[in-house]
C-alpha cells in the first residue's frame, strides 16, 4: 500500500529522488543511469530505516527542502550537514529517528559538505522509468515527473518497519572533508595516450579547482593546460581540428573529459558519447567524494589500477549493510 505521506513545503535546491545504481542497461538508448553521486552516504541511509540499500530515497544539495509528514514515519540523514531540525529540534546525521505526525523537517544550507540523503521507512514510492526512479531532469523521466521537488507536491512512501535509534558506526562513516581539499582517485585511460609524459605529471601534480559552472552533468575544473602527443597533432581530419578532437565514442561515468584546455568529470546525468578525448577516469570508488565537495574546493588527484579501485569499492560496499550498524 503506497500513500502521499510527505507534503512538499520548500523545495530546496534541485531535491531529487534518486535510487542506486540507477538506470542501467538505457545509456545506449541515450538515458544516463543519474542516481546518487555520493552512494555511500545514500545507502547507508537506507538501511538506518531498514529499506535495501538502493531504495528509492531524496538526495538534498547545497540547500535542503522543508517536508510535512502525514503520518508517523522513520527517517535517515546521512551525508553533509544541513543543520536540519524536525519539530524544532536538531536532528543528528547517521541515526535513524521517528517522525510524527504533522511534524516539519527543515533542512538549511550545507554546513558541511553538499549533499544530504533523506531515506524514509517504506521508501519512496514513484512510478520507475525504464526500471528506476532515479530522476534525471534533462531527460524529464524518473522521481517526481521528472522534476526537482516543487512546492505543494507530494512524496508517496510505502508501507515500512523503520526502527528508531539505530546508528551508523564511525568507522563506517565517509569522511567529509574539513579543509575543502579532496584527494581523488583517477585511472588512466581511455585516451590516455593522447596525453605526453609531461602533460601527464602536470594532471596529477597541479591542484585542480571545482568550478561553479558544474553540476550532476559534470564537474568543471579550473587549473594549468594540457599538453599533448603527437597522435593529438598529426592526426586524420575526421579527428577534429582541436588536439583534444577525436571522432565521436562513448564516454563512460566518471571519465574526465577534455573540452579543449578544460577537463569536466562527467557525472550521472552526463552525455552518452562525443568528439573530446577522456585522458582519465574517476572509478566509483570516489564518486562519494565528488558528491560532498563543493564549488571552489581543491583537488589533488591520485593515480590507482583498476584493481585497487575495484578493492576500495568492494570495501565501501562492504560497509553498505547491517554489520555498519553499531549495537545498543
Amino acid at each position: 500500500m503506497t500513500m502521499p505521506m510527505i507534503e512538499v513545503l520548500k523545495p530546496g535546491l534541485e531535491t531529487c529522488v534518486q535510487d542506486y545504481p540507477g538506470r542501467k542497461g538505457a545509456f545506449g538508448m541515450g538515458f544516463p543511469p543519474s542516481g546518487p553521486v555520493d552512494h555511500w552516504s545514500f545507502r547507508l541511509a537506507n538501511i538506518l530505516v531498514g529499506n535495501a540499500p538502493g531504495d528509492a530515497a531524496l538526495e538534498c544539495q547545497f540547500i535542503g527542502p522543508a517536508l510535512k509528514f502525514k503520518a508517523p514515519a522513520v527517517i535517515a540523514l546521512c551525508g553533509g550537514d544541513m543543520a536540519a531540525k524536525l519539530g524544532g529540534a536538531p536532528v543528528p546525521l547517521w541515526q535513524s529517528i521517528a517522525a510524527e505526525a504533522g511534524q516539519v523537517l527543515e533542512l538549511g544550507s550545507a554546513l558541511t559538505g553538499a549533499r544530504t540523503y533523506l531515506a524514509i521507512a517504506g521508501s519512496i514510492d514513484t512510478p520507475p522509468f525504464l526500471g528506476s526512479r532515479s530522476t534525471f531532469v534533462l531527460g524529464d523521466c524518473g522521481g517526481l515527473n521528472g522534476a526537482p521537488l516543487e512546492v505543494g507536491g507530494e512524496i508517496p512512501v510505502g508501507e515500512g518497519q523503520g526502527v528508531p535509534g539505530r546508528k551508523i558506526k564511525q568507522s563506517c562513516r565517509p569522511a567529509v572533508s574539513e579543509n575543502h581539499r579532496w584527494q581523488i582517485e583517477v585511472c588512466a585511460g581511455p585516451n590516455d595516450d593522447w596525453i605526453d609524459a609531461a602533460g601527464q605529471q602536470r594532471f596529477l601534480k597541479s591542484e585542480w579547482k571545482l568550478s561553479p559552472k558544474s553540476n550532476r552533468v559534470g564537474f568543471r575544473l579550473e587549473g594549468p593546460e594540457w599538453t599533448f602527443t603527437e597522435k593529438a597533432t598529426n592526426k586524420a581530419p575526421e579527428n577534429g581540428s582541436d588536439p583534444s578532437n577525436t571522432i565521436d565514442h562513448g564516454y563512460p561515468i566518471g571519465a574526465i573529459n577534455l573540452c579543449g584546455q578544460t577537463p569536466i568529470i562527467l557525472l550521472h546525468d552526463t552525455l552518452t558519447l562525443g568528439g573530446f578525448i577522456n585522458p582519465f577516469t574517476v572509478p566509483s570508488s570516489a564518486f562519494w567524494k565528488l558528491g560532498q565537495s563543493r564549488p571552489g574546493d581543491i583537488y589533488d588527484f591520485e593515480l590507482v589500477s583498476v584493481d585497487e579501485a575495484q578493492a576500495r569499492k568492494r570495501a565501501i560496499n562492504a560497509m553498505c549493510s547491517e554489520d555498519s550498524i553499531e549495537q545498543a
